[in-house]
């Protein structure tokens, strides 16, 4: 039951830092909103999203502050005034510590190489990751330099084409040797927008003869329509027999998703699993056999 409030508290922290990050934020004022104490939600908010507060906050802004470098003509000390550094300097200091070059040369190197982003996008961005699904080539996949949640990029899937029956899904798999008999959280920052069908992060735990034994895509809580970044959750049982691992993100029908930092980390029995109820929810017996009722 707690780590659903504390869950839901650090979504609501999420959305709040996402429509202020030109604001003054506190940790004080975010814990308002989340309906803990400061110093409760400080361990709360570090337990889930493997940042303070603090950091946190500082790294979505620059991340936004080199998107604006990038895409606008913005001088540089406006944008570190937007983002609340206290002076050019100190923007260049953090931000060289995160990007390992100034903010100047990196408008001058990223513009450069803008016209030829998309050649290397297709050729190497999406190294370690398969992208298949239904109707593929109603869907882009690709790298986005633009719209990310921290570091350099993220990954986009969006559709190209208006139907409601195709989806596509970017994933990975790899050996469940490492997770056997532990209870594995994926999460990743997702940033929706205008999905008319539904998109969700997924996991599944195979065993070595191909057998599905674990599975949640997160259908029965999709993400839908347009939101700020914020993060989300797929939390499952890797039974010892386990051979395999997959995950990754779907889109299913019209509109765009961006993906950013998925993360796993083994968590304890007092998680629970968001597949939980699934097995249960079976009735005991056949019902309405002659149609009657």
């Amino acid at each position: 039951m707690s780590e659903g409030i504390h869950s839901k508290a650090v979504r609501r922290s999420l959305n709040y830092i996402e429509r202020n990050l030109t604001e003054a934020i506190t940790l004080k004022e975010i814990s308002v909103h989340s309906k803990f104490s400061s110093h409760h939600f400080y361990r709360i908010f570090y337990a889930a999203v493997g940042k303070t507060v603090a950091d946190y906050v500082r790294r979505r802004r620059l991340a936004k502050a080199a998107a604006e470098l990038i895409y606008t003509n913005k001088r540089i000390l406006d944008i570190a005034v937007e983002y609340h550094f206290h002076s050019q300097e100190a923007f260049s200091r953090a931000f060289k510590k995160v990007y390992r070059i100034t903010p100047g040369q990196y408008r001058t190197y990223s513009r450069n190489l803008i016209k030829g982003e998309i050649k290397m996008i297709t050729e190497q961005a999406l190294k370690g990751w398969t992208v298949t699904g239904l109707n593929g080539e109603d869907y882009e996949v690709t790298v986005d330099k633009s719209e990310v949640h921290m570091g350099k990029a993220s990954a986009r899937l969006q559709s190209i084409k208006a139907r409601e029956n195709g989806f596509v899904t970017l994933m990975q798999i790899f050996s469940a040797e490492a997770y056997l008999g532990k209870r594995l959280k994926l999460s990743a920052f997702v940033k929706p927008q205008h999905i008319n069908g539904w998109a969700g992060l997924w996991m599944r735990i195979d065993a070595e003869n191909g057998e599905m034994l674990k599975f949640d895509n997160m259908q029965s809580r999709p993400i839908k329509g347009s939101e700020d970044w914020n993060q989300y959750n797929v939390i499952l049982d890797i039974p010892k027999e386990s051979s395999a691992i997959a995950f990754g993100i779907l889109l299913s029908g019209a509109g765009k998703v961006w993906v950013d930092q998925f993360r796993f980390e083994v968590v304890d029995a007092k998680v629970p699993t968001t597949d939980e109820g699934v097995e249960d929810s079976l009735p005991p017996e056949p019902v309405n056999l002659d149609f009657e009722e």
